[in-house]
């Protein structure tokens, strides 16, 4: 079991996440895995289903290796994108204690 890193880091996500975007989005996950990681999407004005892929994909693997991954702040056109195509983050999203 990957050891849980109380130092989580936050990955501000680009405003345009289309198809160019999924290669860098990909390789910045990566870079951050092994440790918590809170998504800021408070920036986004459009978003891709192959970066929508990429972020349920990393979802996934943060919960393979029981670490944290939430998405801290969303904008309103992540989750109506999101929405439309059938996707919940809200399961993902940060609860304040």
């Amino acid at each position: 079991m990957a050891s849980k890193n109380t130092a989580r880091k936050t990955l501000k996500l680009a405003p345009v996440l289309d198809l160019n975007e999924a290669t860098a989005l990909h390789e910045k996950l990566l870079a951050l895995r092994g440790g918590a990681v809170a998504i800021d999407a408070s920036a986004v004005e459009r978003v891709g289903a192959l970066c929508i892929q990429v972020l349920m994909a990393a979802a996934r693997s943060w919960e393979e290796d029981h670490s944290s991954f939430t998405f801290a702040k969303v904008s309103d056109a992540f989750v109506k994108t999101t929405q439309l195509i059938g996707v919940d983050f809200a399961p993902l999203m940060a609860k304040e204690i």
